[in-house]
C-alpha cells in the first residue's frame, strides 16, 4: 500500500508539473500577442482599475484561449487572480469555451466554479464578457433566485453580473427578469451599474418595446439619467427628448 501511494503521489506531481507548464506556456502565448500601443489604449477605458495592460486584441486573446481552453481549472484561477488585465481576460474566455463544450455535468461544474470565484473579476469587461456567457445559459431555465441575491450585494461587480447575465435571457425572449432586477438598481449610486441597467433596458426593448415603455413610464423621473439615456437610445429624437424632459405621463 505504500508504494502505492508513493506511485500516486508522483504521478500527481508529473501531473502538476506539466500543468504548470502549460500555464507557463499560456502567459508566453498572451505576451507573444502583446501591443503597447493597445495597451496605452485600453488603460484610458479602466480607470477605476491598477491592472497591468498588455494591449492583446479580441481576436487574438481567443485565438490564445482556443489554443489552452483545456487548462485545469485551478489554472484559470491562477489567470482570474492576476493583475495583468489580459490573463483575466484570458481566463474568462477559456471559461466560455469550457461551458460552451462541455456536457450537461461540465457546465454545472464550471457554473459553479465561475459563481465561487467571482470575487476575481473586477473589472466591467470581466463581467460582460463572462456573465451572459456562462451564468446566462445555465440559468435560463432553472431558478434567478441567485441573481437578485446578487443585485443586492454590496459589491459592485456582483451587482452588475446580476444585469449583465439577462442579457442572455433577453436574447431568448425573456425580459421579465431584466426588468425586474433593473427595477433593483434603480437607487444603485455606481455609474458602471446604471450603464449595465440602461443598456439591459435598451435590449428588452427590442424585444418587448411595450414592457419597457411600461418601465419607462413608471421610473423615468427618479431612475439615474445616465441609466435613461441608454434605455431610450434607440427611440425617436422626439420622444427620447420628452422623456428626458419628463413630459412623459405615468
Amino acid at each position: 500500500m505504500p508504494r502505492q501511494n508513493r506511485a500516486l503521489r508522483a504521478r500527481e506531481k508529473l501531473n502538476r508539473t506539466a500543468s504548470l507548464v502549460k500555464l507557463q506556456h499560456a502567459r508566453k502565448a498572451l505576451r507573444a500577442q502583446a501591443d503597447p500601443r493597445k495597451a496605452r489604449t485600453h488603460r484610458t477605458f479602466f480607470k477605476e482599475t491598477a491592472d497591468v495592460f498588455l494591449g492583446v486584441s479580441a481576436p487574438r486573446l481567443r485565438r490564445v484561449a482556443r489554443e489552452f481552453h483545456e487548462l485545469p481549472l485551478r489554472d484559470v484561477r491562477a489567470l482570474m487572480n492576476s493583475n495583468i488585465h489580459d490573463e483575466r481576460s484570458l481566463a474568462h474566455a477559456i471559461l466560455v469555451l469550457k461551458y460552451r463544450k462541455g456536457d450537461t455535468a461540465a457546465q454545472k461544474e464550471i457554473f459553479e466554479f465561475y459563481i465561487r470565484n467571482r470575487k476575481f473579476i473586477r473589472s466591467w469587461d470581466g463581467v460582460d464578457d463572462s456573465a451572459p456567457y456562462i451564468a446566462g445559459p445555465y440559468l435560463l431555465k432553472r431558478s434567478k433566485k441567485l441573481l437578485y441575491a446578487l443585485a443586492r450585494s454590496p459589491r459592485l461587480w456582483d451587482r452588475r453580473i446580476a444585469m449583465v447575465t439577462t442579457w442572455w435571457f433577453i436574447r431568448q425572449g425573456e425580459v421579465r427578469d431584466a426588468l425586474n432586477i433593473a427595477r433593483i438598481l434603480l437607487n444603485d449610486r455606481e455609474d458602471l451599474i446604471h450603464k449595465a441597467a440602461g443598456w439591459m433596458l435598451r435590449e428588452a426593448g427590442k424585444r418587448d418595446l411595450q414592457a419597457l415603455e411600461r418601465f419607462l413610464k413608471a421610473h423615468h423621473k427618479s431612475m439615474p439619467r445616465t441609466m435613461l439615456r441608454y434605455a431610450i437610445e434607440r427611440f425617436p429624437e422626439r420622444k427620447r427628448k420628452a422623456y428626458l424632459a419628463g413630459e412623459i405621463a405615468n
